[in-house]
């Protein structure tokens, strides 16, 4: 049973109520789309890594020469 709890701040009451099927569906949804933007953003941080190495490769420096040009 999933849930969520819900607090009044103005009375300090709690209250907890069961997730309906909808919310569960939003969540698995929302969960789905969180994996795939990070796996973007995994797959792009990569991809700019490896284009940083070729193009020092191609200028013949290594990344040590890089940072001293910073």
């Amino acid at each position: 049973m999933t849930t969520r709890i819900e607090i009044n701040c103005t009375t300090g009451e709690i209250t907890e109520h069961e997730l309906t099927q909808a919310e569960l569906d939003q969540r698995e949804t929302d969960r789905i789309a969180y994996e795939m933007e990070q796996a973007n953003r995994e797959s792009e941080a990569a991809a700019k890594a490896l284009a940083r190495t070729a193009l020092l490769q191609r200028l013949g420096i290594t990344e040590e020469e890089a940072e001293l040009l910073k």
